[in-house]
């Protein structure tokens, strides 16, 4: 997934609809991966059955925060340390959803500047 350089011609609207699927699976991607450790360390860690565990992850990875309590040592530190994670991921899931929107629009502003 590259972008064309600066001095290229802006993508017509079906290539850019295109890179804007690709990026989307991406992030997709992530989201789902993050959603599984989060399911897979609430069941094992928190002793939650896989509802409980997938509503605290989707809670914790967009930022709302915890619904249930951890009550072993090891299930406050998996949730801390995922808490963590989600951070970080919530913000590179972002960038890379957002990633194409923006070099296009920076993309057309310096086409326009250099034409």
């Amino acid at each position: 997934m590259k972008f064309e350089h600066h001095k290229q011609k802006v993508i017509s609207v079906k290539i850019f609809v295109i890179r804007v699927f690709k990026y989307f699976m991406v992030s997709f991607s992530l989201i789902a991966i993050s959603l599984f450790i989060g399911i897979a360390g609430y069941s094992y860690y928190g002793n939650l059955n896989l509802v409980d565990s997938f509503h605290m992850s989707s809670m914790i990875l967009t930022g709302m925060g915890p619904v249930a309590e951890m009550k072993t040592e090891s299930a406050k530190i998996f949730s801390s340390m995922y808490a963590l994670y989600s951070g970080v991921i919530f913000l590179s899931i972002a960038a890379v959803l957002f990633a194409p929107f923006i070099h296009r629009i920076l993309h057309i502003l310096n086409v326009e500047e250099i034409d």
